[in-house]
């Protein structure tokens, strides 16, 4: 009954304005790169809010962190799923790097590009080595970012290994690593499984579980930390416990 009541009064509206906001987002996305900013930044985020909103998704973040949010962070985050490009964005004030094929989405390719995503071919040496530079010159200049370190989607379980590039920005800036684990609680429809990117926004939609967990934790200051290695091993050894205890808890198939 609930979600009748939402799709035939609030989803509409929903879609209404963010149809509008996309048109004035893309339009303004042929003005010359200096005229970008923080102004188109943050009205991305709001795109990203009710993208999510439009999509019928209970996104909450749950904060179990005793300090507070750093002022600027390298946020790391599980990637199961496909709504966490916009989910994050939606809660954290980030600029993602994201795979090269990001730039070529309809209509979001531009958007995401002007609103300083910065991207990579995960499998070109010299794309990885240039977006490891960007992502430096970005956290320098005051900018929190966020980085998938499992290197894309790898299903509902945490990957085998993190790779290193967000701690190594974070021992080369100082830029602590705050960790953000996410939970689907429909997570057999909402795991990207190689399906394209319209498929699997439409099975979110269609979710009768739509409540989604982001699980913020206290963030990790790099100091003491000269091998970037055993950075990333560290909080992957974090993760994987995370993911065992909601496994445990909620009678999951490790």
């Amino acid at each position: 009954m609930r979600k009748a009541i939402i799709n035939l009064f609030v989803l509409p509206l929903t879609w209404s304005v963010l149809i509008l906001l996309s048109m004035l987002l893309y339009i303004l996305s042929y003005l010359p790169k200096r005229f970008s900013g923080r102004y188109y930044h943050h009205l991305s985020r709001v795109w990203c809010r009710l993208f999510v909103r439009g999509l019928d998704v209970d996104l909450r973040l749950v904060c179990h962190n005793k300090q507070p949010i750093p002022a600027q962070f390298i946020l790391v985050a599980n990637h199961p799923s496909a709504l966490e490009d916009f989910g994050i964005p939606a809660l954290f004030d980030i600029y993602p790097l994201a795979k090269a094929g990001v730039r070529d989405w309809f209509i979001l390719g531009r958007i995401s590009d002007y609103a300083g995503t910065i991207y990579v071919f995960r499998d070109n040496k010299n794309s990885r080595r240039a977006a490891l530079q960007s992502l430096i010159d970005a956290a320098r200049a005051g900018k929190s970012l966020v980085i998938f370190p499992e290197g894309g989607c790898k299903g509902r379980r945490i990957y085998k290994k993190f790779h290193t590039g967000a701690f190594d920005i974070a021992i080369q800036t100082g830029v602590p690593i705050l960790p953000v684990y996410l939970e689907y609680v429909d997570e057999d429809t909402f795991e990207w499984l190689g399906q394209t990117l319209l498929m699997k926004l439409w099975q979110i939609f269609r979710s009768n579980k739509n409540r989604v967990n982001y699980h913020v934790f206290d963030a990790i200051e790099p100091d003491g930390f000269t091998d970037k290695v055993e950075f990333a091993n560290q909080v992957h050894t974090r993760f994987v416990e995370w993911d065992r205890q909601r496994c445990a808890n909620n009678k999951l198939e490790p």
